[in-house]
């Protein structure tokens, strides 16, 4: 209890702490070696062990075909789901070497790639100008993953064969004799239930990725079968995929019924300068219903886009506000991306050389160079497409400038005293605020950190959630001066942002969120941080108390997973709860203690504590009858009188059991 009023740690802590570090030594550190690095975590090279884990290896597999016939290797891919989880990948393409690997002359080259992390053809840029496969980990990290792998290469006119389990070799590569009428790589493996549980591949899935590729790649032929019985209405046993058309032949399909703004799709290729690579798009513009915009680099779905879709977005604004400059319409000025993309439907796909994506599951690319390149590439081609046919570009642009105009006039019509709080405050520089005018239904999130305010602005809800990241330990207002109190610069930005004033200056009308939710780590100091923040908003802003405005977020301090399964436990008691109910005593549960909320990846924090479906909010209430007795409360343990607290201790601490107290 010492600490969380700001007191130096117990005797016996540091002694435990002394005794703890001394028992550390070299032994304890431990080297993993070869492929066991990705059966312990797996988490970092395929994102975790769910079932979005469990069909990226599929996608691995697959985009080392679809390199293949990128580079003009191969031109037809055979994916085949068997009964009890088998997958099958197998290309036409040059096959994967097999000799004697210079480096290692005992291995096969074959053997390196699947046994090696980091080893591959694609970092030079000599046998692949683009490639998915970029970090050389794919065909190791399958190969650790799976519970059995086979291997056949077709090359040279000879068949060779090489099995694997978990990673490791079951002999080493056999010559299986001459063989004439095939060529290329195959590849037979089953995902380890050790890893992934029960997780099965969805055939309806793995259909519509060959369907994606196939549409991505005019050149390629993807043969797709699975067994009958996991066949549905929409995903047939077998099917022949081949797109001559590419992403048009898809967008013709998927808005096949639907109104469209022009009466054909705005489709075209372009190659970049110095063979930097190639990009394509399909887009079109819906008249009713939202869209959707599907970018791809190098056949990777990017699933949160990056700086090939930032070049979209330029080339095509700056192309439709010049189109309308040209047309001598002032009103062309006003459109934004938001306005031409919420009813756009289309793709967009790039290869690029040496591209750089966010993390190795590759879900945003962040080459910079994209965007350059896309958007000159674009650019070009879009102000042609406008100039040659002036009804279609015309329809266009009044569509785009009625969205615009029709977003300024509910802008307008917002609630007017939040408008007219935020034309007259400087709001912090730090405050990442929503975008939805009115307080109604928005939530301002108070967080400790930089860090835990950088995961918090990628969790949240761009529309009705601002995140204000706050400095360490704020000012303890119940014992400090006013002129500290008005000098702090922390709660000069709290104030700013909420835009409602403080204490004799209060308004509650100029308040300019729905509700305050303090969000502070699972632990002593983030409960201190919180005890501190409502201090502060009893003494300054006690109506928006009085009201239920102010809430605590309730984070987890524990994640438990196993297999497939994942749960989030909120304290120790939680946790062994969790562990004893979900859980069987044989599962070896592997339990990770989140150290803040700047360590929890933002899809965790967003499903746990801020999307309002799943979270848990407690609200800070001040009941009638007991007001008086909270203000003694309020200065006892935040007062200016160390006695006071001293009394509260010795008055209830007989009334914890051991195990609660935090030392």
């Amino acid at each position: 209890m010492n600490d969380l009023f700001g007191g130096r740690p117990g005797a016996k802590a540091a002694a435990k702490g002394v005794v703890e570090a001394a028992s550390y030594s070299a032994k304890d550190i431990e080297v993993l070696e070869g492929l066991e690095p990705v059966r312990r975590r797996p988490g970092m090279y395929i994102g975790g062990t769910d079932d979005n884990a469990l069909h990226h290896l599929a996608a691995e597999i697959l985009d080392n075909a679809m390199d293949e016939a990128v580079a003009g290797h191969a031109d037809r891919i055979e994916l085949t789901l068997e009964a009890g989880n088998w997958l099958t990948v197998r290309d036409n393409g040059r096959g994967i070497p097999t000799d004697p690997h210079p480096k290692f002359p005992k291995l096969s080259a074959l053997e390196v790639i699947f046994t090696t992390l980091h080893s591959g053809g694609k970092f030079s840029g000599k046998a692949y100008e683009t490639s998915g496969g970029l970090h050389g980990v794919g065909s190791s990290v399958v190969n650790a993953l799976a519970e059995r792998m086979e291997v056949e290469v077709a090359r040279d006119r000879t068949l060779f064969t090489q099995a694997y389990a978990r990673g490791k070799p079951l002999g080493r590569l056999k010559n299986a004799g001459p063989i004439h009428n095939r060529r290329g790589t195959t590849i037979r493996f089953k995902p380890d239930p050790e890893i992934f549980g029960p997780l099965e591949f969805a055939a309806a899935r793995l259909y519509r990725l060959c369907r994606s590729k196939a549409y991505l790649y005019r050149g390629v032929e993807i043969r797709w079968s699975c067994d009958p019985a996991l066949a549905s209405g929409e995903t047939p046993a077998s099917a022949t995929l081949h797109f001559p058309g590419g992403l048009a032949d898809f967008l013709t399909s998927a808005l096949e019924g639907r109104g469209q703004v022009v009466p054909a799709p705005y489709v075209g290729e372009a190659s970049f300068p110095d063979r930097a690579g190639r990009c394509e798009w399909a887009v079109t513009w819906l008249e009713h219903g939202d869209g959707f915009l599907s970018t791809y680099a190098n056949t990777i779905p990017t699933s949160q886009g990056g700086t090939h879709e930032a070049g979209l977005r330029a080339a095509l604004v700056k192309g439709l506000r010049a189109y309308g400059e040209l047309k001598r319409d002032k009103r062309a000025a006003s459109v934004t991306a938001e306005d031409l993309f919420g009813g756009l439907a289309g793709m967009l796909s790039v290869f690029v050389r040496d591209p750089q994506f966010q993390g190795q599951t590759k879900e945003k690319l962040t080459s910079p160079e994209a965007a350059r390149l896309v958007e000159a590439a674009l650019r070009d081609h879009f102000d042609h497409w406008l100039a040659g046919d002036p009804n279609t570009a015309g329809n266009l642009l009044a569509w785009a400038i009625e969205r615009a105009e029709d977003r300024i006039r509910r802008r307008e019509q917002k609630d007017m005293p939040r408008k007219s709080a935020t034309r007259k405050l400087r709001l912090p520089g730090k405050l990442t605020d929503c975008s939805r005018e009115s307080a109604e239904g928005t939530e301002l999130f108070l967080v400790e950190g930089d860090s835990a305010g950088g995961s918090a602005k990628q969790a949240r809800d761009r529309e009705t959630q601002a995140v204000l990241p706050l400095r360490g330990k704020i000012l303890n207002v119940a014992s400090a001066s006013a002129d500290k109190l008005r000098g702090n610069q922390e709660l000069k930005d709290l104030v700013e942002a909420l835009g409602c004033g403080a204490g004799e200056r209060f308004d509650i009308t100029r308040l300019r969120y729905g509700r305050v939710i303090i969000m502070t780590d699972a632990d002593v100091d983030g409960a201190h941080i919180a005890a501190l923040l409502m201090t502060f908003f009893y003494k300054e802003l006690r109506e928006l108390v009085n009201q239920g405005r102010l809430h605590l977020a309730q984070p987890p301090l524990y994640r438990l997973q196993h297999g497939g399964k994942s749960i989030y436990a909120q304290d120790d008691a939680d946790r062994e709860r969790i562990l004893k109910k979900e859980f069987k005593p044989s599962q070896k549960v592997e339990v990770s203690r989140f150290k803040g909320l700047g360590e929890m990846p933002p899809a965790a924090l967003k499903e746990t504590t801020m999307d309002p479906r799943k979270r848990t909010l407690l609200k800070v209430i001040l009941p009638t009858e007991e007001r008086a007795h909270t203000a003694e409360l309020m200065e006892a343990l935040m007062g200016r009188r160390p006695e006071l607290r001293f009394k509260f201790i010795q008055e209830n601490a007989s009334k914890l059991d051991a195990a609660e107290v935090d030392v």
